[in-house]
This record gives C-alpha cells, sequence and structure tokens, in this order.
C-alpha cells in the first residue's frame, strides 16, 4: 500500500499545477485489424491509435518519449466492454490518449506473462486488481499508475494529470517507477526452504481444520461473495474427505457441488457453467462461460459421480460436455475459449444475461399447461427473480424430494425435464448470440482433453474419448513443434505466441493422462519429451522452480513464477504433479525429487493460505499417505482397466498394455494367455492376481 500512498502525493502535486490546453487534431491509426485475437479485434474500430503488444510499440514511446498505457482485458470481459463503450470508443477520450500516450491492447489470455506483471503492480498499488487492467506506464514499460474499469470521467483526469506530470517532474514517475519495480520483483521470488523435509498427514489436517473455517455449511462454497466454484479445492477436498474418511467433509463438499449445479450459475437449459456467481446461493452468475471452468468442473463432478453415485452428478457432466461440444468446439476438435457475458436484447441493446434470463410471460406462452409445474421445479417466484422482471432458473430439491412434494413420478418429471430443456433451447437459439473468442488456447485445451478423459474413465463412453484424442491429435499438429516446444495460441491456422509453463504442464498432465486411459505408448514418450523441454527452458535449478515464460521469450520487468493455485491450478504446481507420476513412469528419481523439493519450497505459504495452494496440497498426500502403481497387462488389459476405472482410487497411478514391453513398469511382466494385474506401493509388490476385487482389497 505504500505504494498507492507514494502515488497519490506525486499526483496531488500535478493538479496544483495543471493547466487546461486545447487537444490537437489526431488522425487515428489503430493497428489492431490485423490482429487474430476476438478481444483486439473488437477493439480495432475504435477511435484510439491501438497497437498490440510487442517490440515495435514499445520502440516507438521510447523515441517519442511518451508514457503508455497498457489496457489488458478479455473478450467475454463484461467491465472491459462497458469501459470501451464509455471510454474508447468517445473521440475525445481517444484524442487525450493519443495526443499524450502510446496506447497499447493486450488479450490477458493470449499474453498472460504481460497481465501477470501489471497485475501485480496494480495489487501492489491499490491493494486489489481485476479486468479490464489499466496501467500507465513509463517509455520503458515500467509502471507507475494503474487501477481497473474507470468512469469516463476519472479516466480523462488520470490521463491529464499523468501527462502534465511526465512533463513538467519526470523525475518523480521514475523515482516511484523504480520503488514499484523492485515490489514487483518481490512478488515472484520465491524462497528456498533450509527446513526438514517433511510432509505429514497432521500438517494437512491442520491446514484443512484451517481452511473449513469459512466453509459455507448451508449454501456451499465459502463464506464470501461473489462465489467462484474453485475446482481445484474441491478436487482436493474430495479426495482428502475419502482417504480419510471424513463424512462430514465429504458431505460438505456434496451439498457445495449440488447447491453450485442447483443454481442459476449452471445453465439448466443449455448445460454449462458460467464464472461465477454473483450472490451467496449460486443463483445469479457472471454469465461469461469459460472453457477452463468447465473442463475442471467436468474432472470433479465425474470423480463426485463415481464416489457418490448421484445420478444428477452425471446428468451435469453430460450436459457440460454437451455444451461443450455444441458451442465450444471446431470441426478440427480443437476448443474455443470462452462465450461473452453480454449479448443484445430484442431491443437491440447489450445487455449482461440477457441471452440466458426469462420473464414470466415468456415461460407462460412457451410451456403453456405445463408452466405451474415448472415454475415450482425452477422457481419461478421471488427465489429465483433477478431484476427487471427476469429469472435466473434455479433449483432448490432434489428430483425425489420434488417428486414426493407435487405427487408426480420420477419417470414422468424426467420426460417433462427433457421436453422443458429442448424447447427452451430451441427457443433460447433464436436470440442474438453471445460473442464467440473463437481462439484456441493450449493450455485451456489440454484442461479440456482431461475432462473429456476423466468423464470417459468414469462412465466409459467412447465419445468421450474420441474428442479427446482428436483434440491431442489436433495440438500435436499445430501447437507441438519438432523441438518439443508449444505455442501457445491458434486461430484460422495460425499459431503466432510462444507457449507458457502453463501450455506444457496441461499438455504434459493430458498426455500422461491419456495413456492411462488407452495404454497408447506414444502419449507417456510425448508427456517425457515435453517435460524434458520444460526443464531445460523454464527450470530454476536454485531455486528449484518453474519461470512461467521461457528462456527463449523477451525480457519483461520481471520473469514471473506462478506458485499459488487460482481458478486455474498454478503452472508449477501442475508440473511438480506431473514429474511425481513420470519419475514412476520413466525410474527417474531426479524427477522425484525435483517434484518434492519444489512442493517442500511452497508448504510454508501452505500453512497460511491453504485454498490458494489446494493443487500443492493434493500432491503432499501422494507422499504422505500409500501411493500405488498399479500395471495391467495381457490380453485383456483394456477391458480390465474398464472394470478397475469404476472405483475411485485418487492414490495411484496405471500402467498397462497387451504384449511384451520395455517400459519400466511392464517389463518382464508379460505371461502368455494370462492378463495380471500388478498392485506395487513404495517399491515393494503383491503377488500378481487376475481378478480386479483382489486388487481393490489390497488397496483398501
Amino acid at each position: 500500500m505504500k505504494y498507492w500512498f507514494l502515488l497519490l502525493s506525486i499526483l496531488a502535486i500535478s493538479c496544483t499545477s495543471q493547466k487546461k490546453t486545447p487537444m490537437p487534431e489526431h488522425e487515428y491509426t489503430n493497428d489492431l485489424i490485423e490482429e487474430t485475437s476476438p478481444y483486439l479485434l473488437q477493439h480495432a474500430h475504435n477511435p484510439v491509435n491501438w497497437k498490440p503488444w510487442g517490440e515495435e510499440a514499445l520502440q516507438q514511446a521510447k523515441k517519442e518519449n511518451k508514457l503508455i498505457i497498457v489496457s489488458i482485458g478479455y473478450a467475454a470481459c463484461h467491465w472491459c466492454h462497458v469501459m470501451e463503450h464509455e471510454s474508447f470508443e468517445d473521440p475525445k477520450v481517444a484524442e487525450i490518449m493519443n495526443t499524450h500516450f502510446i496506447n497499447i491492447k493486450v488479450d490477458r489470455e493470449e499474453r498472460p506473462d504481460v497481465d501477470q506483471v501489471y497485475m501485480s503492480a496494480v495489487q501492489l498499488m491499490t491493494g486489489s486488481g481485476g479486468w479490464p487492467l489499466n496501467t500507465i506506464t513509463l517509455p520503458d514499460g515500467r509502471p507507475v499508475w494503474g487501477g481497473t474499469y474507470f468512469k469516463k470521467g476519472a479516466w480523462i483526469d488520470a490521463l491529464k494529470q499523468m501527462a502534465d506530470l511526465h512533463q513538467k517532474q519526470p523525475e518523480k514517475l521514475i523515482d516511484y517507477a523504480s520503488k514499484l519495480e523492485q515490489g514487483i520483483k518481490a512478488t515472484s521470488i520465491v524462497e528456498v526452504n533450509t527446513e526438514e523435509v517433511n510432509f505429514n498427514k497432521e500438517f494437512i489436517d491442520s491446514s484443512v481444520n484451517e481452511w473449513s473455517t469459512h466453509f459455507d455449511h448451508q449454501k456451499g462454497g465459502t463464506k464470501r461473495v461473489p462465489k467462484f466454484m474453485m475446482p481445484n479445492n474441491y478436487q482436493f477436498l474430495l479426495r482428502y474427505a475419502y482417504q480419510t474418511k471424513d463424512e462430514e467433509l465429504l458431505t460438505f463438499v456434496k451439498n457445495t457441488l449440488t447447491k453450485i449445479s442447483y443454481g442459476g450459475v449452471y445453465d439448466h437449459v443449455g448445460g454449462g457453467f458460467s464464472r461465477y456467481s454473483t450472490d451467496d446461493k449460486w443463483h445469479v452468475p457472471h454469465f461469461e462461460k469459460m472453457l477452463y471452468d468447465n473442463a475442471q468442473l467436468v474432472s470433479l463432478y465425474s470423480d463426485a459421480y463415481l464416489i457418490t453415485k448421484d445420478l444428477w452428478f452425471k446428468n451435469v457432466v453430460y450436459e457440460t460436455l454437451d455444451f461443450v461440444s455444441r458451442e465450444l468446439t471446431n470441426e478440427e476438435g480443437a476448443f474455443y475459449s470462452s462465450l461473452d457475458a453480454d449479448s443484445t436484447t430484442a431491443e437491440g441493446e447489450l445487455e449482461e444475461g440477457a441471452f440466458y434470463v426469462w420473464t414470466k410471460e415468456e415461460l407462460k406462452r412457451l410451456l403453456e399447461d405445463d408452466y405451474e409445474l415448472f415454475s415450482n421445479y425452477y422457481n419461478i417466484s421471488s427465489y429465483g427473480f433477478w431484476e427487471k422482471d427476469n429469472y435466473v432458473l434455479i433449483r432448490k430439491d432434489s428430483n425425489s424430494a420434488f417428486c414426493a412434494q407435487y405427487k408426480i413420478d420420477n419417470k414422468t418429471l424426467q420426460a417433462k425435464l427433457a421436453y422443458w430443456k429442448n424447447h427452451l433451447l430451441d427457443e433460447r437459439s433464436k436470440r442474438s448470440r453471445p460473442r464467440l473468442d473463437d481462439k484456441t488456447l493450449t493450455s485451456w485445451n489440454g484442461l479440456m482433453i482431461k475432462g473429456y478423459l476423466d468423464a470417459y474413465r468414469v462412465f466409459g463412453e467412447q465419445r468421450f474419448l474420441d474428442a479427446a484424442l482428436k483434440n491431442a491429435e489436433f495440438i500435436k499438429k499445430n501447437q507441438l513443434n519438432k523441438d518439443h516446444s508449444l505455442f501457445h495460441n491458434y486461430k484460422n491456422g495460425k499459431s503466432s505466441v510462444n507457449g507458457y509453463l502453463e501450455d506444457y504442464a496441461t499438455i504434459i498432465e493430458a498426455f500422461i493422462n491419456l495413456y492411462q486411459n488407452t495404454f497408447d505408448q506414444k502419449w507417456l514418450n510425448a508427456s517425457k519429451q515435453l517435460t524434458e523441454y520444460a526443464l531445460t527452458h523454464f527450470y530454476d535449478k536454485e531455486k528449484n522452480i518453474f519461470y512461467f515464460t521461457s528462456d527463449k521469450d523477451p525480457d519483461l520487468i520481471t520473469r514471473t513464477v506462478e506458485s499459488s493455485d487460482n481458478v486455474i491450478p498454478a503452472s508449477n504446481s501442475i508440473m511438480a504433479k506431473n514429474l511425481y507420476l513420470l519419475s514412476h513412469y520413466y525410474d527417474r528419481s531426479d524427477y522425484k525429487e525435483i517434484s518434492k523439493y519444489m512442493l517442500h519450497n511452497i508448504k510454508p505459504e501452505i500453512k497460511s493460505y491453504a485454498s490458494g495452494y489446494s493443487n500443492w496440497l493434493d500432491l503432499m498426500l501422494n507422499f504422505s499417505f500409500d501411493f500405488y502403481e498399479i500395471v495391467i497387462i495381457g490380453e485383456n488389459a483394456k477391458t480390465k482397466l474398464k472394470e478397475f476405472n469404476t472405483s475411485y482410487i485418487p492414490n495411484k497411478l496405471i500402467a498397462g498394455g497387451i504384449s511384451n514391453s520395455e517400459q519400466v513398469l511392464l517389463k518382464n511382466r508379460f505371461v502368455e494367455e494370462k492378463t495380471l494385474i500388478y498392485t506395487c506401493v513404495n517399491n515393494a509388490c503383491k503377488f500378481p492376481v487376475e481378478e480386479i476385487d483382489k486388487v481393490l482389497k489390497i488397496i483398501q
């Protein structure tokens, strides 16, 4: 916060000497029209002289000695659209920006490295962050001022003050930038933990107990608004509750997943989840739909079904994957990034949620005699009311409770639900659709491959495996280079951004999962090749952590390290888990040591903020509890695998094949005319058996 107060004092000085001068006429030269990012293209016709992030814009700022505006957002961002309409489409605002600044637009999803640097700056200056993210920097790119959304008047005032200060007292901005730069660099430092390595169960228990004080046992999630789904949090808690036989925690997780999927944050008509809930009962979402949320939630609800056998959870998985297939998948098998929160109303106004909400009159007209039953099921009442006569569909009761209350059998209810959803989906398709962000991000595609594979593992649907394989082949063909490097983005046949650690981490994880579900060795080999590339170009041997950017990327203010788990797990926590698994598959003790010491370095952070490190805690369970190597080899290996996968066993890896293999875990284990199952833990193996139930008894 000291940075913020220093800047306020600087601005106070500049305000006293500011003079209003007429702005010269300016010819607009917006350079975004040549970009592929849908977000940048949304701004391509603003009167602002926008430029994409790159050396050309930075060199121009230095040459002309101008401050830089770095404005960061993404295509589905509601408040980004609001600020664009209020400020960036206004010729008078544009004239100020064009006269005094070099203006750079950044798609945070294409350039998360740039976003991380300036997000750290704004969080240091203001104590919070979000999107749109707007910063003003020196000509060398070092930030001196920033915030998120600004109303037009506040934005104009700030621009004039900063321009005046840069002209009259540039030394103050330079001094402030130097102090802030040190703060930004400090946020990326991961200290080496010099204590003895000790991953004990008591540490995990203590972390979960502290975390649990924030649980909302009635409405699910945590006691805060807005409410984010945070899939990796509940993936860990689900596993921890199961392995420790903590029934109270398991009940909390199940209740949370039920309340989320009953709420309006889940699309009861078209399937899939919005980004977060604006209230505490998961009712009114921020209506943007992101691929990464839906990918992880498919994985989570699949595993939740495996434990609970709750058919509603299965329904959620199937409907969400139907949504992804219908609206976020192209003919190449690639997955798009998101759907906008905003869409056009019947009156031609752009409005958040317009595509998804219903009025009572609409529903009565569409459903006729079924309206009363529908309105009770989805609470077209004060409970489901949002604003402007609009309702967001939300459930309260389980199907069994609803059937008992309204004296209807479940078969009849299921038939009506299918009719209602199909009818409303057809009607909704006639509305103006939300804008689609049709770029493909390698990292998010990796998450979606895993989502499809987890659904296949649990439910055995061949089409789920087919979708995962098609996308994996797309990644190999278009995003993977001969030197085993990855591209980050893809659109219209073009990949232009070098891959980040998140791309390697999620694709390695996806390919390992592909091997575990197919026993096709090529996916495991590809995951190892990608791991070796990441170790060469991202890994810091001294700090035992991976940088977010490659050593081949141009330098930014700092080389960031992503260590805390957010709505997507940290790329470092995913990499640490990958290395742990690959150490078993390839008998690589060095991989395991790297994984162990990465976790050890993060351990002090976990103690104070467990919910921000849940994927790391999931890895800690591997070190703290028994972890099993399951090897299935023989002509019926794939059939046995499907049978084995009907049980929830999170503390295991699987290897297998149908014939002789030189792979470490398979070597010398094939026996003609038999399909044998080996169960090993801590380098000790049980005698091989042929029956799955015997393996389950060993594990359980």
